[in-house]
């Protein structure tokens, strides 16, 4: 319920903050480019995805990491697509395999101590 209220009032604030810095037009020019440019690259990294889980298949393999990225991906294109520069960071912060890896591996170790 927080997440609910306090994203939306973080993303109006940046709108505002940078708005008034770089222009109106500007600003919603911006949203655009981040949402199309962004929902591009999540498509070509989902692809990407895509056949990296096929290959794993072929090789008898579950693909484990593949099936997580393709959902992280997914997340990602819906953050892009919604205006806001905070979710824009977040959804690029999960495209990028580099950092996605960085994440997922943050995860993992959360996951691994609380299981202990």
């Amino acid at each position: 319920l927080l997440s609910i209220i306090l994203v939306p009032v973080v993303e109006i604030y940046l709108l505002i903050k940078i708005g008034s810095k770089i222009g109106a037009l500007t600003t919603i020019l911006l949203i655009f480019f981040t949402a199309i440019v962004g929902v591009y690259y999540a498509k070509y990294e989902g692809l990407n995805t895509l056949k990296s889980g096929f290959l794993q298949l072929s090789k008898n393999e579950t693909p484990t990491y593949e099936m997580l990225s393709g959902a992280a991906i997914a997340f990602a294109a819906l953050l892009l697509i919604i205006p806001g520069f905070a979710t824009d960071i977040i959804g690029f912060l999960l495209i990028f395999p580099l950092s996605r890896k960085i994440i997922f591996s943050k995860i993992i170790t959360n996951f691994t101590k609380k299981k202990r």
